[in-house]
């Protein structure tokens, strides 16, 4: 499969590359080439251009998937002269000018806004930074229902927060404009409505749009399903 592009799964807020792994496995299993980026979640700018000098060094073409707000990072990221298609799971895909709070904002709010937990963080200016979590304790319901209890107790003590200038960064370019879209609906999703969802596919023009009856974290309920539209992406641009 050395023709095949490297795939680089991109994780988003209030998770860390770990939340990949049941998809890291499949398609690592299948022979393809994979990177899990550790995402600063710092803001849509610096996260991108973080993101981006990876995916640069990539030796050959590479295919993106971004999870939630990493669709938002991929859609900046894409524009990368190696990037060859987009794949968005259960994920924001904003496009130029606009925002994840836009975005969000269009939508009646999900279960998320009620659970959201915020904390200062030194920034190195002369205000502190603002955290976004999620509370650890609704963390399971919101994020996570059909996950076994053990792991999602796991992931909600162990959440990457997102700084909350992300919500209003507005992304500067947009690649699904110019890439090939794969798309997945996670239709019990409390976190990013589905019909946010499926609106950002529906522009985007999106090869195949897929509905998982999954919560939002649906690379750990149906990974078999996540790895299935990636490996359709690979197959399609290789």
């Amino acid at each position: 499969m050395s023709s095949d592009p490297t795939i680089v799964l991109v994780h988003g807020a209030f998770a860390d590359a770990s939340s990949w792994a049941p998809v890291t496995r499949r398609l690592l299993d299948l022979g393809y080439s994979v990177l899990v980026p550790a995402v600063p979640n710092r803001g849509l700018d610096s996260d991108a251009a973080y993101v981006r000098s990876i995916v640069e060094q990539i030796d050959g073409r590479a295919l993106l998937v971004g999870h939630s707000y990493g669709g938002a990072v991929i859609t900046v990221v894409g524009e990368a002269e190696n990037v060859v298609g987009l794949v968005y799971v259960s994920a924001y895909a904003p496009d130029v000018g606009e925002s994840v709070g836009q975005l969000q904002a269009a939508f009646p709010d999900p279960e998320l806004a009620a659970n959201l937990v915020y904390t200062y963080f030194p920034s190195g200016g002369t205000e502190p930074g603002m955290d976004v979590s999620v509370d650890i304790d609704a963390f399971p319901r919101v994020l996570a229902v059909g996950v076994p209890d053990d792991v999602a107790e796991v992931l909600a003590v162990s959440q990457r927060p997102l700084a909350a200038v992300a919500f209003g960064d507005i992304a500067t370019s947009a690649a699904w404009r110019t890439r090939p879209v794969w798309g997945l609906v996670s239709s019990k999703d409390r976190s990013i409505n589905p019909d946010l969802q499926r609106f950002v596919y529906a522009r985007a023009r999106a090869h195949r749009v897929i509905e998982v009856d999954a919560p939002h974290l649906v690379m750990q309920t149906n990974p078999g399903e996540v790895a299935a539209l990636v490996r359709e992406a690979v197959e399609s641009v290789g």
